[in-house]
């Protein structure tokens, strides 16, 4: 599975052309964000994502969870988003 990693600095645009590019090939992708700012740019991907999917009747689903990522030795809480088309 594709794995985006999303930062407070994301694009939302950018972001959401990369994942409605995996989802058209792979039908279900994750992105992973860590604190509030990046979450909420990876919320507004994949909305905006929606939109670029619709069109092509592609309808999405999104599923969030916590996960754990290790960054330079130390663990840390990640919030993913797995991203399937319905």
């Amino acid at each position: 599975m594709e794995v985006l990693k999303v930062s407070a600095q994301s694009r939302p645009k950018a972001v959401a052309g990369a994942l409605a590019a995996i989802l058209r090939n792979h039908n279900v992708a994750e992105i992973q964000a860590i604190g509030a700012a990046a979450v909420n740019q990876a919320v507004k991907s994949i909305a905006i994502t929606r939109g670029f999917v619709a069109p092509n009747g592609i309808d999405l689903i999104s599923i969030p969870a916590f996960s754990e990522v290790n960054i330079n030795g130390e663990e840390r809480t990640a919030i993913k988003f797995v991203v399937e088309a319905r």
